[in-house]
């Protein structure tokens, strides 16, 4: 099994959030936490992002139904 890593530029293209906000989100509990790889460098895993991103999906998707 492969794990893919992320930097924050890479989750900010991906998202297409700012760095500001997806701290916020990371606070308020909405948003996957970042792993520590070394000292001064943390990064995402590519699955939980994307886990993210299809929940956003789906919430779309619930709320387009009751429509």
């Amino acid at each position: 099994m492969s794990i893919t890593l992320l930097s924050m530029r890479r989750v900010e293209d991906i998202t297409t959030l700012k760095k500001s906000r997806i701290y916020s989100l990371i606070a308020e509990g909405q948003f996957p936490a970042p792993i520590k790889v070394s000292p001064g460098r943390s990064a995402w895993l590519a699955s939980e992002i994307d886990k993210w991103i299809d929940t956003r999906a789906k919430q779309r998707k619930s709320s387009e139904e009751r429509l």
